[in-house]
């Protein structure tokens, strides 16, 4: 049985309408949470008096900064920030790579990043801590063929998420990230229809591990890159 927030958590969720942002969103409304649900898109997001939905192009930093903003003023504050939002391609080969998806899957992975931090770090860090959980994955510890610009820019948000904790530890905020293998969602499920679903990671599972990140019980955990992997 899940415990309610005692001061009604505000929770940020980045990239909100997609499979996990929308399990993630639930798993904090299951714990009481206050939620500000953010995409490009409002997509199939919940409605209720505690949930607020800004749309926002993660690529344009003073409209996230202003967004985020004026979201969390009229909510009352931030504690968490769950950066869910990012993308995956398969690209080419390394030596055929185009400049064009190089610069999508930085901007998605890695730029996304440092706008929303832009945006959230000064709140919590006035009003004296929080917590950032990001999503990185686990084709990021390792090169694969047609994947490098993808595991180079999610190697880049690990290491931002690394060096964010560094910079933020002693002024109370905790920032960690999971490494997520293949989440189970639709797409996936119809891109590789013959794999065995059960192997993967179930979104709502790795909400857990998520929402776990978020809470006093991981308050001893500091710049950690989680591998959430199911049986894969």
């Amino acid at each position: 049985m899940t415990t309610p927030f005692p001061t009604r958590k505000i929770v940020l969720i980045t990239g909100a309408s997609g499979q996990l942002g929308r399990a993630v969103a639930q798993a904090f409304l299951d714990q009481g949470a206050r939620l500000i649900l953010l995409d490009r898109h409002r997509g199939e997001l919940p409605d209720g008096k505690d949930l607020r939905h800004v749309t926002a192009d993660l690529a344009d930093r003073a409209q996230v900064v202003q967004r985020i903003g004026e979201a969390t003023a009229q909510m009352g504050g931030l504690h968490t920030v769950c950066h869910i939002a990012g993308g995956f391609r398969m690209g080419e080969a390394v030596h055929e790579t185009s400049a064009a998806t190089w610069d999508l899957l930085m901007d998605l992975n890695a730029r996304s990043l440092l706008h929303v931090a832009a945006a959230t770090v000064p709140l919590l860090l006035e009003q004296g801590g929080g917590q950032i959980v990001t999503v990185g994955a686990g084709a990021a510890a390792r090169g694969g063929a047609q994947m490098g610009a993808y595991s180079a820019s999610k190697s880049a948000l690990i290491r931002l998420t690394e060096s964010m904790s560094a910079e933020l530890k002693d002024q109370g905020i905790r920032v960690n990230c999971v490494l997520p293998s293949i989440i189970d969602t639709p797409d996936n499920r119809q891109s590789m229809p013959d794999a065995d679903f059960a192997r993967w990671v179930a979104p709502q599972a790795l909400a857990e591990v998520i929402a776990f990140l978020a809470s006093d019980a991981a308050r001893a955990i500091h710049g950690a890159a989680i591998p959430v992997s199911g049986r894969v």
